[in-house]
């Protein structure tokens, strides 16, 4: 969205004086796909103040309505590492001394509200289930994938597809190789390790998880651009 079609939308959530359940989750979940830096989040809050500062002075809506608003919708807008609310995470795990896909399955089993999958191939029961899960309590997944390696004997693309999460692959005769994940827009997860049985039993992998905002705006701005790509392509 462009600025004035961000502060139109701010203003028709505004003109109840409610900021509702869905209002809020379409926000965060479009914050977290456009992935907008300190500077733009400081216009929409601006924006926001604006437009209650047009309320109280025209009494267009109750003041304690409006000031609850705007409380919202500064809360949706401020960044959880930059408010301080969670603390910075580090972590590596090495397949086959750890259990790489146990803590996969975890960060699917925690994600609240979506879900930004691009990995070559997806074989591991266990990563599979914990998606489908995730899926059925309504979290939002997206997967980006092979052409190839997604008809493999094996490969749980098909059943994820068949169960309604989006599936996305690419068209050439190159291949689709990535191997990262996003979780609830805030922490990321990405290295060698393929969610494959192979991986988590025998081959040596690696994957990190980090919640660096610097490491974690360009992974999602790829996915998103990829997402783009590839649905042209069908």
């Amino acid at each position: 969205m462009k600025d004035h079609e961000v502060r139109e939308q701010l203003r028709l959530s505004l003109q109840d004086g409610r900021l509702e359940r869905s209002e809020r989750d379409a926000l965060r979940q479009w914050l977290e796909e456009t992935a907008p830096d300190g500077p733009k989040r400081a216009v929409y809050q601006s924006m926001a103040f604006d437009l209650a500062r047009e309320a109280l002075e025209h009494n267009t809506v109750p003041h304690y309505s409006t000031l609850n608003w705007l409380e919202r919708i500064v809360k949706v807008l401020t960044p959880l590492a930059s408010a301080g609310t969670i603390q910075t995470v580090a972590e590596a795990c090495f397949s086959p001394q750890h259990d790489c896909a146990g803590r996969i399955a975890q960060l699917l089993d925690n994600a609240r509200r979506s879900v930004k999958v691009c990995v070559f191939t997806i074989t591991d029961n266990r990563i599979a289930e914990a998606m489908l899960r995730s899926h059925r309590r309504g979290v939002r997944l997206r997967v980006i994938t092979d052409d190839d390696k997604q008809h493999d004997p094996g490969s749980d693309i098909q059943r994820l597809s068949q169960a309604g999460i989006a599936v996305r692959a690419d068209c050439t005769e190159y291949h689709m190789h990535h191997k990262f994940a996003v979780f609830d827009g805030t922490l990321l997860l990405t290295g060698s390790y393929n969610w494959t049985r192979a991986a988590a039993l025998h081959n040596e992998e690696n994957f990190l998880l980090t919640s660096d905002p610097r490491l974690l705006q360009p992974f999602r701005e790829l996915f998103e651009k990829l997402w783009s790509e590839f649905s042209a392509r069908h």
